[in-house]
Parts: structure tokens; C-alpha cells; sequence
């Protein structure tokens, strides 16, 4: 496998297999998932337990549901841990999202998420969505006036095209980016390279396909799992750590078993056949 650390923004190791929060808000990212927070606190505290030292979360979560529970968890924070977070969406349901990438609504954004994490600084803020009425270099440009603040300390992007990064990169330093790539959806390949050339953090999301990683190779994850002796998950997580020393998957959960589960992809050793079988089944 590639190297197990990966350095974001050329200064903050990180292991590559991280933990993203999003499950712990109810359905639709709305609300609490556990009835008694005690159980999330449980999961967050193990995650870093075994080694986890990247945390993904959204002030959307919930809204606000995650970034309270990581605070509840985890703080003071252990030295390493690497707190991400993501901004410019407002919730107002379950089912609304609403993108707004306005300067004085970033900042404020921003604001709020230091309070409910305890933190001075966020190690990796991102923009949950580019606003499409707000020119770039106003969202990124409040986004460096924050950094130079001391309130953030890398920036990244969620859910771009090549173009749109490379547009970013031409105003600002980015440190990450997060787009939906999966076994069976790899359409940002183009973005990956483009990622590999610069040394960007990727952070896929959905990373086990959102439970829909059967489809057309179901027949190759079962013959790969046999071999390892692992879940289709486990196999799907593994074959993003050996696919580039960049991807970070940051696959999330609310229980404890699958937690352990998840963390264990990481100590599979894919083989070039597994490699090519899983690829030449994804293209099916």
C-alpha cells in the first residue's frame, strides 16, 4: 500500500483512513442520531483511540449536531488530531440546503464553528459548495482574511470540477478537496490527478457508495473479501488507500462494531490481481 501518512498542506501528518461525522446527525443530516449523545461520544473517543487523527465534520451537520459532539468528545484535543470542518451551506430542514457563499455569512459561519468546537483555530476549513453568485475570489479571498486571523489554517474546497480548482489554486493556497469517488464512481478521476500533481489532499465522501457497492462488481468484491477474509466495505475502503497516496477516506458511522470494522480496511494488503479485478469490475 501507498504510505499510511499523508501531509496536509505540507505540514500536518495525517493518517490516511480518517473519521467523518455525518452520520451522527439523524436522517437527512437533520438533528441528532443517538438518543443518548453518550453513544456518539463513545464512537468519536474510539476512533481516535485506535490511531484515528483526522476528524471531518460540517457546521450543517444537524445543523450544528457534530461539531458539539466532537467538542463534547474530544476536547482539550490531543496533540495531532486534526479537526476539519465546512461552511457556506444553511440548513432549514431536512431537505433544504441552501448555498450561500457570501463574505459576512463565512465569517460568521466560521465564527460559530470555533465556539461549538472550543478551538481558536480550525486546522482545514472548507467550502461546503461554491456559490455560483458570489465571484471566487470573494469566498476565497474571506476565507485568507480569516486564515490571516488565525482562525483557519488550510483551506479546501467540496465538490469541484478540475476547472473550478484550478481557478481556485490561481488565488489561493488549497489543501484539500472532498468529491463523491468510490469504487463503483469514479468520475473525478480528473480530479484526482490533478490532486496527485499538486499535492492535494482528496477526501472522498460517500466512500462506501452510500451502501450501493454491489452493482456490477459484486461478483469481484466477493472473490477479493474471500481472499482477505473482509467485508465488501472493508475491500472498498482498502482499494481507495492503495488507489492514490492522496485519497483520504473519512468513512463515517454511529456504532462501535462498524467503527472497528471500517479502521481494520486499513491493515488489508491489496495485491496488483486484486487491484486490476476490482478496476476491470468497476468498469463493467
Amino acid at each position: 500500500m501507498d504510505s499510511e501518512i499523508f501531509s496536509l498542506g505540507g505540514e500536518l501528518p495525517l493518517r490516511r483512513l480518517g473519521y467523518g461525522t455525518a452520520q451522527l446527525a439523524g436522517p437527512g443530516y437533520w438533528g441528532p442520531r443517538h438518543a443518548d449523545p453518550r453513544e456518539a461520544v463513545a464512537v468519536l473517543r474510539r476512533a481516535v483511540e485506535r490511531g484515528v487523527n483526522l476528524i471531518d465534520t460540517a457546521d450543517n451537520y444537524g445543523p450544528g449536531v457534530a461539531e458539539e459532539l466532537v467538542a463534547e468528545a474530544l476536547h482539550p484535543y490531543p496533540e495531532g488530531l486534526v479537526i476539519a470542518t465546512k461552511g457556506g451551506v444553511i440548513r432549514t430542514s431536512a431537505d433544504a440546503w441552501h448555498i450561500d457563499g457570501r463574505p459576512e455569512s463565512l465569517r460568521a459561519m466560521c465564527d460559530a464553528s470555533l465556539r461549538r468546537l472550543r478551538r481558536d483555530t480550525i486546522d482545514l476549513y472548507q467550502l461546503h459548495r461554491l456559490d455560483p453568485k458570489v465571484p471566487l475570489a470573494d469566498q476565497l479571498g474571506t476565507l485568507l482574511e480569516l486564515r490571516d486571523a488565525g482562525k483557519i489554517r488550510h483551506l479546501g474546497l467540496d465538490t469541484v470540477r478540475p476547472a473550478e480548482l484550478t481557478a481556485a489554486l490561481a488565488l489561493a493556497p488549497i489543501a484539500s478537496v472532498q468529491n463523491r469517488y468510490n469504487l463503483l464512481d469514479r468520475g473525478s478521476e480528473e480530479l484526482l490527478t490533478l490532486c496527485e500533481r499538486q499535492g492535494i489532499a482528496f477526501l472522498p465522501w460517500f466512500p462506501l457508495g452510500n451502501g450501493g457497492l454491489a452493482g456490477g462488481a459484486a461478483r469481484a468484491l466477493d472473490l477479493v473479501a474471500e481472499r482477505h477474509g473482509a467485508r465488501h466495505g472493508q475491500i472498498a475502503l482498502a482499494w481507495l488507500l492503495h488507489r492514490s497516496p492522496v485519497l483520504l477516506p473519512t468513512p463515517g458511522t454511529g456504532s462501535l462494531a462498524h467503527l472497528e470494522e471500517n479502521l481494520a480496511a486499513a491493515d488489508l494488503e491489496l495485491s496488483p490481481a486484486d487491484m486490476a479485478l476490482l478496476a476491470e469490475a468497476a468498469d463493467r
